[in-house]
């Protein structure tokens, strides 16, 4: 039994531990970055910007740098600069993807164009350098470098790995903790920084930024298959008509018989989702989206296990908190 999952209910939403107050100042600082003299790139960020989200990233930053003792106003700066990049991250993939609808809504690449976007895209990525490098300290420039790096290869990655029905388990995972789980882990590893915490805890709160990352993705993966439309707030289906092979997928035709294996080859190659009812039942029945919740949860059991040397505080108990929202989520 999970020990961090027997104390909240399931399918609960994600809670936001940060005070609201934190997550505003926050939002405030985007805003306030965001300003420029070109008319597109001010309507292009704003659309994107005001559509919403979980803000995860961010209450990392918030949540380490207050555990470790930190609340200076860099926290916001950082805060600001990790969503910045997310954001960015959100404008490109749209692209690749040629996705039509994000968080209920039109994506800005659909709304705008292609090219808009992407230099949009483009536009954020430079702000959020920027941002970073007025903190002034270089151990953070590092992190961040080294994140956005690693994502950009978590990107080409998928490219790659795209209608490949032979995909391994491994390189899968591998492939998530680049695109997603840096990210999470630079981000709590920036509330570390922050608080000049030492080496043994800097390491402790990236653990658990890039387990708790790793089990956000593949609850985001297995939702695909096992979500809504109208909850999701994007297309159900998207990632088998963009010929992803995730692990519910993978799960599936390691598990299915030998014409439900072909299907779901077949269907990974072409990109097509014509039977796409067919495959979500093959998925059900054997059991693959209950395997990724699993395996999702094993990740935030690793997240919380890594909380063990932070001092006990409302701040160490909100991030014990997320692990279980974050997986048992049903958007």
């Amino acid at each position: 039994m999970h020990s961090l999952f027997q104390t909240l209910p399931t399918q609960a939403p994600i809670a936001v531990p940060t005070a609201s107050a934190e997550l505003e100042l926050v939002d405030a600082v985007v805003r306030a970055r965001l300003v420029s003299d070109v008319t597109l790139v001010n309507q292009v960020s704003n659309y994107i910007t005001s559509a919403g989200g979980k803000r995860i990233r961010p209450q990392l930053v918030l949540l380490f740098s207050r555990a470790l003792g930190y609340t200076g106003p860099e926290r916001f700066e950082l805060a600001a600069t990790v969503e910045l990049i997310h954001t960015a991250t959100l404008l490109h993939d749209d692209v690749v993807d040629e996705a039509s609808l994000r968080r209920g809504r039109e994506t800005a690449n659909a709304l705008f164009g292609n090219a808009a976007s992407v230099l949009v895209g483009d536009f954020l990525y430079s702000r959020a350098f920027q941002m970073m490098v007025s903190v002034n300290r270089m151990r953070v420039l590092e992190v961040l470098a080294d994140a956005t790096n690693r994502i950009a290869e978590g990107e080409v990655l998928q490219l790659m790995n795209m209608h490949d029905p032979d995909l391994t388990v491994d390189a899968y995972l591998r492939m998530i903790r680049f695109k997603t789980a840096k990210l999470f882990e630079a981000s709590a590893r920036l509330g570390a920084l922050l608080a000049h915490a030492d080496a043994q805890a800097e390491e402790a709160c990236a653990n658990y930024g890039r387990s708790i990352g790793t089990a956000f993705q593949l609850v985001d993966d297995l939702l695909d298959y096992g979500g809504a439309t109208l909850q999701l707030g994007k297309n159900v289906g998207n990632d088998l008509r963009e010929g992803k092979a995730t692990l519910p997928l993978l799960v599936a035709m390691a598990r299915g018989n030998a014409s439900e294996r072909t299907l779901i080859r077949n269907a990974i190659k072409l990109g097509e989702v014509t039977k796409l009812a067919e495959i979500v039942a093959i998925v059900r029945r054997t059991g693959a989206l209950d395997t990724t919740r699993e395996a999702a949860r094993d990740e935030a059991e690793r997240a919380g296990a890594s909380l063990a040397g932070l001092p006990e505080s409302p701040a160490r108990d909100a991030l014990l908190e997320l692990c279980v929202r974050s997986v048992e989520r049903s958007f």
